[in-house]
């Protein structure tokens, strides 16, 4: 990992444990974050400084709801797993950690599982402007690679349950079948199945763009703009 994206990582996992309360000082935070890295020895200029961990934990804030921990009116009780955070900010959590995780270079020559991630959810932003879920569904696909690799389907599914619908769960439940089917490899009762869902044809396009989204040095929005972007789209539908 380079200096500077371990320096980011270590700024957001810190400013997160501060924010949800499981850290209080700066640098034990910054320490603990290292730890969860794997990076047991970190030289003091790789470290983020105070005021950039201060910085990322405004960003959780603003993300978050109105509320956030430590406010004099919030009775709640303090952050635990997903806690305080909207889905939006959840989103978020899971996606940034995918800037750590390398890819097979022969099938993803795009490099981290997060560029991918980002490629694929603008491919489907300009596929299907109008259709949320799946644009959702384009961006989370892979959050469970940072999670548990051996399966990161489910891992992915265990850490947005509540946070997604129905139907963006089945998009990533199912769009590693969409990648069989493409192959040829997926059975004929599970092709049949997969075939005779309403979503069929929306699961197909994004595995296109699962496919497509393996690029190097393609321009793609950073994660707060792609989070701000499904944002908006919720207010325009009025959904949660």
């Amino acid at each position: 990992m380079s200096n500077g994206k371990l320096r980011r990582q270590i700024t957001f996992e810190a400013a997160r444990l501060i924010y949800i309360r499981q850290e209080s000082e700066y640098y034990r935070a910054k320490m603990t974050a290292a730890r969860r890295l794997g990076q047991r020895r970190v030289k003091y200029a790789d470290l983020p400084t105070n005021r950039e961990i201060r910085d990322e934990i405004q960003s959780l804030a603003r993300i978050g709801d109105a509320h956030p921990p430590g406010n004099e009116h919030d009775n709640r009780e303090p952050l635990g797993h997903n806690g305080h955070l909207d889905r939006f900010g959840v989103y978020r959590m899971l996606l940034v950690p995918l800037e750590t995780v390398q890819q097979n270079l022969d099938r993803h020559p795009e490099g981290d599982a997060l560029y991918h991630s980002l490629q694929v959810f603008d491919l489907a932003r300009d596929a299907v402007p109008y259709d949320e879920e799946f644009q959702v569904a384009a961006l989370l696909h892979d959050v469970g690679k940072a999670i548990d690799p051996r399966d990161h389907i489910a891992a992915a599914l265990e850490a947005l349950e509540g946070h997604i619908t129905e139907r963006t769960a089945w998009f990533i439940v199912h769009h590693a079948d969409a990648a069989a089917l493409r192959e040829g490899t997926l059975g004929v009762r599970a092709r049949r199945r997969l075939e005779a869902a309403d979503d069929f044809d929306e699961l197909m396009l994004l595995r296109d763009c699962d496919l497509q989204g393996r690029r190097r040095g393609v321009p793609v929005p950073d994660v707060d703009d792609a989070i701000e972007h499904l944002r908006a789209m919720s207010r325009e539908n009025g959904s949660s």
